[in-house]
């Protein structure tokens, strides 16, 4: 047992009222325990309704009155999005929300009956327990700014498949239609492969325009690298081009409509841009974070989106639990099995990190020495992949203090625990 979970059971006191709920679409079960394990009453099945939730309150004050209790904690399983209701209802009302691990709850409960049977009642008996042995995590529900940066992130998420889906569509249409569009433009998305794109022509259609005719269309929305040049080549194109020639209509219609989307879907994209850089004013030190090269305004958003407010955190170890990224240990007697990640905590988080790290190796100078030095270090070198793990952990911290203290990042501090880097700048 570590310190934190004895932290967690101190909480629990003769005074605390422990509720558990089975979480489910419709209807929620609850089922009341003291610090001992013993039931107080019986359970009750509740609605994911405003009286449902109101009727579950009464229910608590009732039993706190009959018991002569003054704290509560609730319990639950994050099950899917369906407990954030009934969460946020809580935290409205001061009332305690945590949350037990849903492995926890399926490995325990054949403690008291020896049979895997599963119901609701059942289950949120096995949560209680849970709770008042102290195995639950507090919930970091997001409030405030940081509540509009996680739903803003989860609109650029929704925005970045659809997007992906329309150019993907897009490029399967030129595909059939005009393979050899390529030979005039290197990327369809830009601005004069664009334009001639909404022209909305087939290439037999193409070749009816003038060069003057379409190089002027061009110019209305591209002024660099568009020229005769480029339009005889698009014509050259055009003239010997494979496509397809039948279902013209409706092969015109399909390119305007995917071309109507992508431009909506970059519009939502600029008006979702604004609206980050608003709520990243309000955030204290993003600036400072911002400034570490290799790190963007995007990248800090996503951060804090999952996070929510560094202030809620005493050290960013906790942070480094919360993404996963803390070691796990597979040792018994003599043997000694691999250390890895336990990939426990939230995968978005991890996946961002990831993405992040990566290019910082690659173009940031003191990301790039950290990592050579991980992986060619005489003691205990890392391979490629646990060198990045580490790394990622070493951005956790730096983005952490940066955050806190709103201090600038500084290369040097960062490498000066490192004793090779140390020689390094005392030789200098």
């Amino acid at each position: 047992m570590n310190y934190n979970q004895n932290h967690k059971i101190a909480q629990i006191t003769a005074e605390t009222l422990i509720i558990g709920v089975d979480i489910a679409k419709f209807n929620h079960v609850a089922r009341a325990q003291d610090f001992r394990g013993m039931d107080l009453g019986k359970s009750i099945t509740f609605e994911n309704t405003q009286s449902g939730f109101d009727g579950l309150i009464g229910w608590i004050k009732q039993l706190q009155v009959d018991n002569q209790m003054n704290k509560v904690f609730v319990g639950m399983e994050p099950t899917g999005h369906y407990w954030l209701n009934l969460a946020h209802y809580l935290k409205e009302l001061n009332i305690k929300c945590v949350v037990v691990n849903p492995l926890h709850t399926k490995k325990s409960k054949e403690l008291d009956d020896n049979s895997p049977t599963k119901n609701d009642v059942k289950d949120a008996k096995v949560i209680a327990q849970l709770v008042k042995d102290g195995r639950y995590a507090e919930p970091s529900i997001p409030e405030g700014v940081y509540a509009e940066l996680r739903g803003a992130m989860k609109v650029r998420e929704l925005l970045s498949t659809d997007l992906r889906s329309v150019q993907g569509k897009i490029h399967n249409w030129l595909d059939r239609y005009f393979p050899e569009f390529f030979t005039a433009f290197k990327d369809w998305e830009g601005k004069a492969a664009l334009r001639t794109l909404k022209l909305n022509l087939l290439p037999h259609e193409l070749l009816k325009l003038s060069d003057g005719e379409i190089l002027k269309h061009l110019k209305k929305g591209a002024q660099r690298g568009v020229g005769l040049s480029r339009v005889r080549r698009l014509k050259e194109a055009a003239c010997c081009s494979v496509g397809i020639k039948q279902g013209n209509n409706m092969a015109k219609l399909e390119l305007k409509t995917l071309l109507a989307q992508y431009d909506l879907l970059k519009e939502k994209f600029e008006e979702l841009d604004a609206h980050l850089d608003e709520l990243l004013k309000q955030v204290p030190g993003v600036h400072n974070m911002v400034a570490i090269t290799g790190i963007g305004k995007d990248t800090v958003a996503a951060f804090l989106a999952e996070v929510g407010d560094l202030r809620n955190y005493s050290h960013p170890k906790q942070i480094i639990k919360l993404a996963g990224l803390n070691l796990r240990e597979n040792t018994s007697g003599l043997h000694k099995g691999r250390t890895t990640i336990t990939k426990r905590g939230r995968k978005k988080l991890r996946a961002l990190l990831f993405r992040v790290v990566m290019p910082l190796v690659a173009k940031n100078q003191a990301f790039k020495d950290l990592h050579e030095y991980y992986t060619t270090r005489p003691d205990n070198p890392l391979k490629k992949m646990p060198s990045l793990i580490a790394i990622c952990n070493k951005l956790i911290r730096i983005l952490f203090t940066v955050g806190t203290k709103q201090c600038e990042f500084s290369e040097e501090k960062m490498l000066s625990d490192i004793p090779h880097f140390n020689n390094l700048q005392e030789a200098a």
